[in-house]
């Protein structure tokens, strides 16, 4: 007797336009087991469990639900048939309760809510072990518990079948521990779950399969047991990638740029960075890790001359350059470039093509009424090939890209522009592990020709093998700045979250240089010394 799926997806074909976004693929989910999905950017991850999920309808193929072949046209359907998907970017309305963002979506919910509402949410809460209070505001919430509420959500409407896509994008190694407990339980009560994502490390402690697919094409689907790291790289990729990531020994410079004291608020008012010290200097990255909205973001913002600053000194040269417009900064002899979180809204324009976006950042230095659109062209096709951005030409408009394509080109167009220093926020969120690497290599590239990197990051792995030093923050302090060969990840995530606290041990460490800004060459050498910053792993 054939094996019972829970999701059984046959030969299913998506094209949009001439790009050919999944093809023939088959694709199966065993009942009560957690499937990984895995594939570079462009391989049709989304797209697939976006047909699944009701937002998109196959072109050709046939998609099973218990073994009964259904037709799913839209999220109702999908609602219906007990099939439910958590997507990357939150769908929650900041101003309801927990409660009110899962009962708000209820069919005939009345003109009136229901008292025992919570109570009804919190009976949930409670029957599978989330760590959510049913009352609080979304805009309270933290991250990890708005991404417990959307699976709450899901499961409130008799989901039995969940999708996460890239779940454990912003959370701490705590927080990732407490969703994994969360999802172990979940499949114990018989549900099927389907997770994303890009860290193969996680793939390897969840999941029971991973199903792997390629430029949009079905691969394999293998045991997660019977399989490693390495294995899987190389089915999503095709060929062998070495895994792991350089930390080449350069020879620092003296600080590019030095932060004093420096305070911020955020968009509300409420103070994001709090009394910061710390510096930047050539040929050295140094990564910054904290929980989302800790003040990451304010922080990027306000060193790129995009936030006003409530107190505090920037030094570069000597000069102070708080207040100065991103032109004038550069016009000080400091090129920054700035890689910010939000790639669409901030870091590129959606509607122009890859080409007029290469061409914002200097369109105003061009010669005559027009700009040199020749030149972004060639920008462009140079971005589209060493960063290997799928794309059907230059001319694409940027939002009908991937977000790790959007990435690519967001971070190619910064990197030509030739900075000394580099403010970059998250740089690798969304992209897969091929990509990945290759923005790795390049930032080593940059760090080789003295620029100096302040590095955002999630992923503490990553950061502890790619970065020197590592800043954390909490609630917009920092709680200490660590050597990357001589801390752990344990050891940050506890500073993530307050616990750990090492400030006093690392006092004289940000803010050294800033003491003294006629510190003689002599005397940086000591400093270095007495740092330890000379020893490596």
């Amino acid at each position: 007797m054939p094996e019972q799926y829970a999701i059984e997806m046959r030969g299913v074909t998506k094209t949009f336009g001439s790009v050919v976004a999944n093809k023939d693929v088959d694709l199966t989910l065993r009942q009560g087991e957690i499937l990984a999905l895995l594939g570079e950017n462009g391989s049709g991850k989304t797209t697939l469990m976006n047909m699944l999920s009701g937002i998109y309808k196959p072109d050709k193929g046939e998609i099973r639900v218990d073994g009964k072949t259904v037709s799913i046209d839209s999220p109702e359907d999908a609602k219906r048939l007990g099939i439910g998907m958590v997507h990357q970017h939150f769908k929650l309305v900041d101003v309801f309760s927990a409660a009110d963002n899962i009962w708000m979506g209820r069919e005939k919910a009345g003109l009136t809510l229901k008292g025992d509402r919570y109570a009804e949410i919190g009976e949930m809460v409670k029957k599978f072990g989330f760590d959510i209070d049913p009352k609080k505001k979304v805009r309270n919430m933290a991250v990890s518990e708005k991404q417990t509420l959307e699976i709450i959500k899901v499961l409130y409407y008799g989901a039995k079948v969940i999708i996460l896509d890239e779940p454990t994008a912003v959370l701490t190694v705590q927080e990732i521990e407490k969703l994994f407990e969360v999802l172990r339980r979940m499949k114990e009560n018989g549900h099927s779950i389907i997770i994303i994502t890009h860290k193969l490390n996680e793939v390897m402690e969840i999941s029971d399969r991973v199903a792997i697919l390629r430029k949009g094409e079905y691969i394999t689907t293998v045991n997660t047991a019977d399989t490693n790291e390495q294995e899987l790289t190389e089915w999503m990729v095709g060929r062998k990638v070495d895994l792991n990531i350089d930390r080449p020994v350069v020879e620092k410079t003296r600080p590019l740029l030095e932060i004093r004291d420096l305070t911020i608020k955020n968009d509300e008012g409420a103070v994001a960075i709090d009394h910061v010290n710390f510096y930047i200097r050539g040929g050295e990255i140094l990564g910054v890790a904290g929980i989302a909205g800790c003040g990451q973001k304010e922080l990027c913002e306000a060193i790129a001359g995009l936030r006003p600053i409530q107190s505090g000194l920037m030094i570069h040269k000597g000069d102070n350059i708080v207040g100065l417009s991103p032109k004038a900064i550069l016009e000080k002899g400091i090129s920054m470039s700035f890689i910010p979180e939000d790639r669409l809204g901030m870091g590129l324009a959606p509607s122009l093509s890859i080409t007029d976006n290469m061409i914002l950042k200097n369109y105003s230095e061009a010669r005559g009424p027009f700009v040199d659109r020749k030149g972004g062209r060639e920008d462009a096709q140079r971005v589209i090939e060493e960063l290997e951005v799928v794309t059907p030409s230059t001319e694409t408009p940027v939002r009908r890209l991937s977000g790790g394509n959007v990435q690519k080109v967001l971070l190619g167009r910064e990197i030509k522009a030739g900075p000394n220093v580099i403010v970059t926020a998250y740089p690798v969120r969304g992209l897969d592990i091929n990509s990945s690497y290759a923005i790795y290599n390049i930032l080593n590239q940059q760090k080789e020709a003295g620029v100096g990197i302040l590095f955002v990051g999630e992923d503490l792995d990553v950061m502890l093998a790619l970065c020197d030093k590592i800043m954390v923050l909490c609630h917009g302090k920092v709680m200490g700045v660590v050597h990357a060969h001589k801390t752990s990840k344990e050891e940050l995530g506890l500073m993530m979250t307050g616990a750990l606290d090492l400030t006093n041990k690392y006092e004289d460490k940000p803010a050294g240089y800033a003491k003294d800004t006629n510190i003689t060459d002599e005397e940086l050498r000591e400093l270095e010394q007495r740092e330890g910053e000379e020893e490596q792993p």
